[in-house]
């Protein structure tokens, strides 16, 4: 976990120097970022399935070696299509690797404990976030931007070697008893996702007939898949997990959540240098607050997801999250650093104690074979949420802002567009807030109801 978050947020801090290096343009340089993310992003699900078929151990071992391979190969890339090569193949790694190290997780911890394991992962994920931008900008200015693709050999090595001798062995199951993979949905799900993706990142904000037609597409994909599933003999998603409300509510929330956390990243930089006029250090520094206090809510959230219930923790989380939305979509930039800090704290230690509590929500009581495509569908929610937040609310922070180039935009118009980009993210936080509450107390209705539980249910159902 800790290896795959570094991965993806150390590149960020290179962007600059390969567009150096390579001639690229803007444009053409956000692909070694989007190239990782869209990879895993189409496989995500599947990898959570075949897993579960073919053994996490086996998968996990080799997801890794693909990883550090592709590593190797951005290293020593020669050429800027090899580099987006090898960025493709890190993120299909990166994606097994974060998938089967949540459903791991969820078998070999006892499952008063999954909360606390929950945290834990979330706070090396939030760490590895955190000391990507720092570490990456030591590394190129020592010895150069391969430096930060190469660290990733020694780290992945060492990944491999603990994974073979400390998890798990697969357990050898009859051939009979083995479910088979579905191809066809694979497939489906892949090119459905990848147009999704792309819909949303091409064109820079501009919302053409490509853009529809690649909408139009996945929609499609959904209809198409949704047939497949109900048709093949071993489906890769069951629909009839879609039944469970907690379920379809955890990952319409985690969506709609990663996509506001997401804004905070992108919106972030230029607030700082441009509406606050700080130097590229002091951006970096007050960038690192976020994944701070995320690393920092991790063990106690899901220490409190296991003491308290997983659905309390959530709906205290979303609530935290709206305020500190809310409180960035009123602040003046005469407030400063403090007046900046302040509400992202609030913002990031509600998604911690959310993230960590709808985790547990979802893996608490998933039978064995399907842990491997719930932590699928948890990561599938997320990197779409990072994709919608990176491409629609960068484009309402563009628009808000009423400027071709943001980067030449007066500091007062940055300001406004800050305040209407979190304006609109905390109507996010605010419909999956309706969403947990209409969710939980049907769920809490349900206990109160039970004989067998009516005094935990009127617990419940008071809190």
């Amino acid at each position: 976990m800790l290896l795959s978050s570094l991965d993806t947020s150390i590149a960020t801090v290179a962007l600059p120097t390969l567009a150096q290096v390579f001639t690229a343009s803007f444009q053409e340089v956000q692909w070694v970022i989007l190239a990782s993310l869209l990879a895993g992003t189409t496989l995500i699900v599947s990898v959570g399935r075949l897993g579960d078929i073919i053994g996490r151990q086996r998968l996990l071992l080799l997801g890794i070696s693909l990883f550090t391979a592709a590593s190797l190969l951005c290293g020593f890339a020669p050429a800027f299509w090899l580099l987006i090569a090898g960025r493709v193949a890190q993120g299909l790694g990166g994606a097994i690797m974060m998938v089967l190290t949540m459903a791991f997780a969820g078998e070999t911890v006892p499952k008063s404990k999954i909360g606390s394991a929950m945290g834990l992962l979330g706070t090396l994920s939030a760490v590895g976030t955190a000391l990507g931008p720092s570490l990456g900008g030591v590394l190129i200015a020592g010895f150069g931007w391969r430096a930060i693709f190469l660290l990733n050999v020694p780290l992945g090595l060492l990944t491999f070697f603990l994974s073979y001798y400390h998890l798990p062995v697969d357990r050898r199951r009859p051939k009979t008893d083995r479910a088979g993979f579905d191809h066809v949905g694979t497939l489906l799900l892949a090119l459905t996702l990848a147009a999704y993706a792309l819909a949303v990142t091409i064109g820079r904000g501009n919302f053409g007939w490509l853009n529809m037609a690649l909408l139009v597409a996945a929609a499609l994909g959904v209809g198409l898949f949704a047939l497949a599933e109900a048709r093949v003999a071993s489906p890769l998603i069951r629909l009839a997990l879609f039944r469970d409300p907690v379920l379809r509510a955890s990952l319409a929330m985690s969506v709609l959540v990663t996509t506001v956390v997401t804004a905070t990243l992108v919106v972030g930089p230029f607030y700082l240098a441009l509406a606050l006029g700080l130097d590229a250090v002091m951006v970096g520094l007050v960038l690192s607050v976020g994944p701070l206090v995320a690393a920092l809510t991790g063990v106690p959230a899901g220490r409190m997801a296991d003491r308290l219930g997983a659905s309390r923790v959530i709906m205290v989380g979303l609530i935290g999250m709206a305020a500190g939305a809310f409180m960035l979509s009123m602040m003046s930039a005469k407030l400063g650093i403090p007046g900046y800090i302040v509400p992202i704290v609030v913002i990031i230690g509600g998604y911690g104690l959310f993230q960590t509590a709808n985790n547990t929500a979802v893996l608490m009581d998933v039978h064995l074979d399907q842990r491997g495509v719930m932590s699928g569908m948890l990561n599938l929610s997320r990197n779409l949420g990072r994709i919608t937040g990176a491409s629609v609310m960068g484009a309402v922070f563009a628009f808000a802002s009423a400027t071709t180039d943001i980067s030449t935009a007066h500091p007062e118009a940055v300001a406004t567009g800050m305040r209407i980009t979190f304006a609109v993210a905390a109507m996010l936080i605010i419909f999956a807030l309706a969403i947990a509450a209409r969710t939980y107390r049907r769920t809490w209705h349900h206990r109160a109801s039970a004989p067998a539980n009516r005094t935990d249910g009127n617990e419940l159902a008071r809190v």
